[in-house]
């Protein structure tokens, strides 16, 4: 019994990392936020469980195979490096087996749920993993943007599956994640931009300098809020809703202009954080806004 647990165990420890849970609950988060803030009449709980289990797959197997395929360059950076696939420690058979299987699944649930969502997920796999990962990432600095359409989908789909069509709301969420990705993953690139420059891959920081980084990024979160406060206004959420979510905001763009103007690449760890943060606040507040 004993050696079946500790290979349990074993097992989790080198596949869990591979779906970078953190980034899939997220971005699954983000679906469940664009379902329920449609308002759904009556709450249809297995519809919903649905969704969360589909998006779980595919976007767990999305983000497996881009582990895999990245895996040359992961061990070249030291924020990456320790990464299962990375440091040799899952065969590259079984992660392949895995990420495509998990994709599978949950394209068929896609499938099973609404042809529009089918479509939407099949189009998210294809820009993360295609377009994305395989043919821009090692290629061009705007890869990233192509990456966002990739990470606006789910909270799409979440719309689509409630309405059935694509509706106002959704795109101005979905292109606030859009806005919002980019500049997330710039303060990565230039928190961490001498491992990207080992690994060779082309950040706005490494080929267009700093100053034109902080630009992109101030004008990323500067969008994000604006489309998002749009969608809140679209869904007629409470005044309340949109304080608090106005507030959040202003400290985001505020924060992005700050070290743009400052050139301050110090603070940088700050706006990624409270990036997060915002983010997080603007699904949960989206959700809240469902309750009677």
């Amino acid at each position: 019994m004993s050696s079946r647990v500790l290979s349990a165990n074993r097992l989790k420890d080198l596949f869990w990392p591979l779906i970078k849970s953190r980034q899939t609950f997220l971005l699954t988060l983000t679906g469940i936020a664009g379902y329920l803030c449609q308002r759904p009449v009556p709450m249809d709980w297995p519809r919903l469980a649905g969704l969360v289990g589909s998006m779980l797959f595919t976007i767990g197997g999305c983000t497996v195979l881009n582990m895999v395929f990245d895996r040359d360059i992961d061990c070249k950076m030291t924020r990456t490096n320790r990464r299962p696939m990375a440091a040799g420690q899952v065969n590259v058979g079984a992660a392949s087996t895995l990420g495509g299987g998990l994709i599978a699944l949950g394209l068929l649930w896609s499938l099973k749920l609404s042809w529009l969502y089918f479509i939407l997920a099949l189009a998210g796999v294809g820009l993360d993993v295609l377009v994305y990962t395989l043919w821009l990432k090692r290629r061009t600095a705007w890869s990233i943007f192509w990456g966002g359409l990739s990470g606006g989908i789910p909270i799409l789909a979440g719309c689509s599956l409630v309405t059935g069509r694509l509706e106002l709301g959704g795109l101005l969420l979905a292109f606030a994640i859009v806005c919002w990705i980019p500049s997330h993953n710039l303060t990565l690139s230039i928190l961490y931009s001498d491992d990207y420059l080992n690994a060779g891959l082309p950040t706005f920081l490494n080929v267009y300098g700093l100053a034109t980084a902080l630009a992109i990024m101030a004008l990323s979160s500067l969008l994000t809020v604006t489309l998002m406060a749009a969608a809140f206004g679209w869904l007629h959420l409470s005044l309340a809703l949109l304080a608090i979510s106005g507030t959040s905001g202003l400290g985001l763009v505020g924060l992005a202009l700050y070290i743009w103007r400052r050139s301050a690449r110090q603070t940088v760890r700050v706006l990624y954080k409270f990036s997060s943060f915002y983010m997080l606040a603007a699904m949960l507040l989206l959700m809240i806004g469902t309750l009677p």
